[in-house]
């Protein structure tokens, strides 16, 4: 297509960085003509030349006819100009979690326009204060939901544009919605051709080298927390999503994989504090976290901060000042793995209410849990919805108004709202239930 690869070259820098600086055309108008398609090409240390999407991108695209993405330079001469404040920080959140992609009864990947304009209005009239965002980090991979992320800076341009998000932010500040991002600093996609990995041609560019680098369940690559630079791209990603995006913080995902150097796999906790501190503990991820949400909080005080943490990590939700993680609340992982062990294992008169209080009351003394019945996790990935698993087959044929109601669709409709009941009342001092 007339690439130059050695058109602009850039120039090294101390600590393994590298600048380059295009000065303005005469006009004084940017060199860079927005929407341009770009390339990063770099020469391996065995003399290949490999051609990369940028790990800053702001926007990437790609084409029906392809199967790899396009870095395409996004510097609308008019960008969208938020016209609403941020909401105050809520004492407590009700979080309606939500996929833009599939918010839609059409068979189609649905946009952001269709979530501001159709979706956040009926958020807004059931009670929900909260929206926690998943799958917005660019993901080549529709069907990982997001957790596979291959461009860190760019908004997943599916559903739209980088100004229609911005939008749909805007509009969710405007009816006192506070809007978090699930955030994906726990792992990165193993995509050499769209993603971070093997960027330079080596397997340590981002993350570590060898098994270390590799995560054995996700197939994934795992960051090198130690490497400042490292620390420079995901702190700086933090803050763009924050500064650009106004997004009102994150749900950290997979913090106990960050966390241990095991990963959590194969490891049952059961609060034994021998499983908290030793060697088999990541002191740099640990770090990070904490730098993180001191970052955060010293910068924007407002933000909001979630762990997804399935070890139960005491102190993860107390200030770093304390020698905390710095999180303002942990996911209660426990209580929808209760309700999938008791309906599965369980007759409806065999259910034991002191161990189900037990479950949704045990938290560690002043840390801060989001309750729920069932997220994502049970709802998406490998799993079924609660609904289904108390009503199952007959959810088909006798859930219309125009069918008679059957014991089973009774039992069941009358299950889940208690359920969820008893979880909002107990299970913490939040609330979440997913759209699905």
């Amino acid at each position: 297509d007339g690439w130059n690869p050695f058109s602009h070259p850039y120039k090294k820098m101390e600590y393994g960085k590298w600048e380059l600086f295009i000065p303005p055309g005469q006009d004084g108008y940017p060199p860079v003509p927005h929407g341009s398609k770009l390339k990063v090409v770099i020469r391996a240390q065995n003399g290949e030349l490999l051609y990369r999407i940028s790990p800053w991108a702001r926007y990437v695209v790609r084409d029906e006819d392809k199967v790899n993405y396009d870095w395409v330079h996004w510097n609308p001469p008019l960008s969208y100009i938020r016209k609403h404040p941020s909401p105050r920080r809520l004492k407590s959140l009700r979080i309606y979690e939500s996929h833009v992609g599939i918010a839609s009864p059409e068979g189609k990947v649905a946009s952001y326009k269709n979530f501001t304009y159709n979706v956040l209005p009926r958020i807004k009239d059931l009670g929900y204060n909260c929206v926690q965002l998943m799958a917005i980090m660019e993901h080549a991979y529709y069907a990982s939901f997001g957790y596979q992320v291959t461009s860190f800076f760019a908004a997943s341009s599916r559903y739209g544009t980088p100004d229609d998000l911005k939008e749909m932010i805007d509009i969710a500040h405007s009816m006192g919605i506070t809007v978090l991002l699930d955030v994906v600093h726990s792992h990165a996609s193993k995509n050499s051709e769209d993603g971070l990995n093997k960027f330079d041609g080596t397997d340590s560019c981002f993350f570590h080298s060898g098994s270390r680098g590799t995560h054995q369940l996700w197939d994934s690559r795992l960051f090198d927390y130690a490497n400042w630079e490292v620390l420079r791209f995901l702190l700086s990603n933090l803050r763009m999503w924050i500064e650009d995006y106004r997004f009102d913080g994150f749900r950290f995902d997979g913090v106990t994989s960050m966390l241990y150097h095991h990963h959590g796999i194969g490891t049952a906790f059961s609060g034994d504090y021998n499983e908290y501190f030793g060697l088999h503990v990541d002191e740099d991820a640990l770090c990070y976290l904490m730098l993180a949400n001191h970052m955060i909080k010293f910068l924007h005080p407002e933000c909001i901060t979630i762990a997804e943490d399935v070890s139960g990590m005491p102190a993860l939700c107390r200030p770093v000042a304390e020698a905390g993680g710095g999180f303002d609340y942990r996911l209660a992982m426990a209580i929808p793995d209760k309700w999938i062990q008791i309906i599965k294992e369980l007759k409806d008169e065999d259910w034991n209410m002191g161990n189900i209080v037990h479950t949704l009351t045990n938290r560690r003394y002043e840390e801060k849990y989001i309750a729920y019945a069932e997220s994502h996790d049970q709802a998406l990935v490998g799993d079924k919805t609660l609904a289904f698993r108390l009503m199952d087959a007959e959810m088909y044929t006798n859930m219309s108004v125009l069918a008679p109601l059957t014991p089973v669709i009774d039992r069941g409709i009358q299950l889940h709202k208690m359920i969820r009941l008893i979880t909002h009342a107990l299970g913490g001092e939040s609330y979440l239930n997913f759209m699905g």
